[in-house]
């Protein structure tokens, strides 16, 4: 455990996570970024990337799926350890979580032992992105629970345990809708739904303003 005195901590790039349903834009969001950046997809949704020079696409194949877990974690290792990129994404969440269940399923006759595995090495990827020096974007598909809006109807299509494990080192979650041609991002947890923003006072954000940061919080006073 490394001990920072005074409160000089060294200040970390963000993590963003971002959910919604299909078509809502959530892979272009990569596209505000600055710098060099590495696009890991894990549902081969690249068209919205195609031809920039500034990214590199990590696509899953099949003959992936068996080892999953190691090549994830190799690949996000010689990355970041390239210093080479400035941002990571981390496309479609839900599918790789799918992914390595079904790798880690069967394997204990205990199912929830399985969960648990599966929980500990997303909070594991998590814990590493946040010590890694670089900027991450994930995103996830949603489940819509249905009932009326403002009642927590959606949240990422994720184990609720394996997403809090996982963005529990994140600095800003929310969910990407679209409502009268515009793209909305709600980190409201007070609507109820999954939301969270530790970098400024904004709950419902423009798409396209997810990077302008209007407002640092303040540090309350003890």
């Amino acid at each position: 455990m490394k001990i920072y005195f005074n409160g000089e901590i060294p200040k970390q790039p963000y993590l963003y996570f971002v959910y919604g349903a299909g078509g809502t834009g959530k892979t272009s969001l990569l596209n505000q970024f600055e710098g060099k950046k590495l696009l890991f997809s894990f549902d081969m949704s690249t068209n919205v990337v195609l031809g920039r020079a500034d990214t590199d696409i990590a696509v899953i194949e099949e003959h992936d799926k068996e080892n999953i877990q190691n090549l994830v974690e190799e690949t996000l290792e010689n990355a970041i350890k390239s210093k080479k990129y400035d941002v990571i994404c981390l496309d479609n969440m839900s599918a790789l979580q799918n992914l390595v269940l079904e790798n880690i399923d069967g394997k204990s006759r205990d199912g929830r032992q399985n969960y648990q595995k599966l929980q500990l090495w997303f909070r594991q990827r998590g814990m590493y992105l946040r010590n890694s020096g670089v900027t991450v974007l994930a995103t996830a598909h949603q489940i819509d629970n249905g009932g009326s809006l403002g009642n927590g109807r959606f949240s990422p299509d994720m184990n609720d345990k394996t997403f809090n494990a996982f963005t529990s080192m994140f600095d800003f979650v929310g969910r990407i809708y679209k409502k009268d041609g515009s793209r909305w991002i709600d980190c409201d947890p007070e609507q109820g739904n999954q939301g969270k923003n530790r970098i400024d006072d904004r709950t419902l954000i423009h798409a396209e303003d997810l990077l302008e940061v209007k407002e640092e919080k303040k540090v309350e006073e003890k």
